[in-house]
Formats: C-alpha cells, sequence, structure tokens
C-alpha cells in the first residue's frame, strides 16, 4: 500500500493498512510505477523494506535507523536478482 510521505506513517495508517489486507506500505515504489507507466514505458519493481510500521514494535521510527538499512536490503536485493538473472557476478 502507498502513502506519500515524506513523514512515516502514523499507528492508524498502518492498522488500517492491515485492515485492508496490505502486507506492506511505502512511499516511493507506486507513484513511481504510475509514472512510468504513464510514459509507456514496461516495469517490473521491488521495494527494500528498511523499518516496521509505526506501533508495530513499540519503539520510535529513526529516519537514521531506515537510512542505515536501506544500503543492507539493496545488497541483499542485489543477490536476489544476480541468482534471478544467471549469476551476474559482474554486478555491484
Amino acid at each position: 500500500m502507498w502513502f506519500s510521505g515524506p513523514s512515516f506513517e502514523t499507528p492508524a495508517e498502518i492498522r488500517m493498512a492491515r485492515i485492508l489486507g496490505a502486507d506492506a506500505v511505502g512511499m516511493s515504489t507506486v507513484p513511481e510505477v504510475i509514472l512510468a507507466r504513464f510514459y509507456g514505458l514496461r516495469v517490473a519493481a521491488a521495494s527494500v523494506i528498511t523499518n516496521y510500521g509505526a506501533g508495530m514494535t513499540g519503539g520510535e521510527l529513526s529516519h537514521e535507523e531506515t537510512k542505515d538499512m536501506a544500503p543492507i536490503g539493496g545488497k541483499r536485493l542485489a543477490t536476489i536478482l544476480k541468482r534471478m538473472i544467471g549469476g551476474g557476478n559482474d554486478i555491484e
């Protein structure tokens, strides 16, 4: 499910997303795909989840934690994509 950001979702928005069946929420993938399709591009999308939603862990959300997790998730996603396309050992 998409929320516009740039702020984190509220606990109420996370509860609503769960009730509506969302497994994850994000701020950027959906509008990027919409824009790409508008320009006639074919799209396959993958997102990196960098934090739990507000109210899910009992702690406060941190932009620093999100920034720290993004490169870790990016490396994991790159590994998955390399395996899917047959190796690609030269891809960084």
